[in-house]
């Protein structure tokens, strides 16, 4: 296996990472409207995320590094085709991290109104753009021979597109409702345990639309074994969590993820970026990567790092392990 093939593998693994991590923090900030019920009830939401929203973000950065430093046409022709989605969900995060640090800083009823409903809203766009983005990374875009986006806007805003993006939004809002079931105590761990089972339903509908038509579209061997894992674990998942098994319904429900990136990632490889317009002008491994020096160097700093990573937020996530209810927030002043 040639270096640039490990390196679309180590970019797959950090983007299930991140949608894995991310994705049901992502599902808790919509969480804030549709199941909590009151704003004590939101503030057990936001502290089942507090400590470790920010480290999930990690990956996202992770990936957009080793996309930029090992393979830079892939880059250049993502960043710049997909700018303005790509530059919304920037700002999303942006507002979204400085919603969870100001929200409790002052006590007046507008000010923290305000700042849960930027929570909700910055955690559902990018939830639903960062699907639209993948789906359209699958199915290919207008990439003229000079590797150069020469599409628009709403050539991204296509039906397999706009239904991927539904596919994660509701796979995330899933995803963090059996995590708020898992990390909280009392009624609404109950009703978090219900709507999760409402949600899983819903999601399983749209994913396996959305499975079977990448599959129909693009598949292969590999991809259709990845595609029933991710249906088999989506339906274990919706079956734990009825069974009131938050743990194991969580531990499914990352499979899901898991296996429905790399059913994404397995459709595309040997390209990293198909063009619509002409099969010979796609983005590939090959022709897409960086120099072999680069791509040694990076796997060294890769193999020291990663590690030390992994350990410090698994650490975190053992710390912040307990349950928390509303009886453990104190009353507003």
């Amino acid at each position: 296996m040639e270096l640039h093939d490990v390196w679309f593998v180590l970019i797959a693994v950090l983007w299930t990472g991140y949608f894995f991590l991310e994705g049901f923090d992502f599902g808790i900030g919509v969480l804030t409207k549709l199941l909590a019920r009151d704003r004590k009830e939101r503030r057990v939401l936001i502290n089942t995320i507090g400590p470790v929203w920010d480290g999930n973000e990690v990956w996202l950065l992770s990936a957009g590094g080793a996309t930029f430093a090992a393979f830079p046409e892939w880059y250049a022709t993502l960043f710049s085709g997909f700018y303005l989605p790509l530059l919304v969900i920037l700002l999303c995060l942006i507002v979204r991290g400085v919603a969870f640090e100001y929200r409790a800083k002052r006590p007046e009823e507008r000010w923290q109104t305000n700042w849960e409903h930027a929570i909700f809203w910055t955690s559902l766009i990018p939830a639903v753009l960062w699907g639209v983005a993948f789906g359209n990374i699958v199915r290919g875009v207008k990439i003229d021979a000079d590797m150069e986006y020469v599409g628009n806007l709403w050539d991204l805003l296509n039906p397999y597109a706009v239904l991927g993006g539904l596919v994660t939004l509701f796979l995330f809002t899933f995803h963090g409702a059996v995590f708020a079931a898992l990390k909280t105590v009392g009624d609404i761990r109950e009703r978090a345990r219900g709507l999760a089972f409402k949600l899983g339903l819903a999601t399983a509908v749209l994913a396996l639309g959305f499975l079977v038509w990448t599959q129909a579209d693009n598949g292969n061997g590999w991809s259709l074994t990845a595609m029933i894992i991710a249906v088999v674990s989506l339906v274990a998942a919706i079956g734990a969590i009825a069974a009131g098994r938050e743990g194991w319904s969580f531990a499914f429900s990352g499979v899901t993820i898991a296996a429905a990136v790399a059913m994404l990632f397995l459709t595309l490889f040997p390209n990293v970026m198909p063009s619509s317009l002409n099969d010979a002008w796609n983005l590939t491994v090959s022709n897409a990567s960086s120099s072999p020096y680069t791509l040694k160097i990076m796997t060294w700093c890769a193999g020291i790092a990663t590690p030390v990573v992994l350990l410090y937020q698994g650490w975190t996530y053992w710390v912040f392990r307990k349950r928390i209810g509303t009886h453990h927030i104190a009353d507003a002043h």
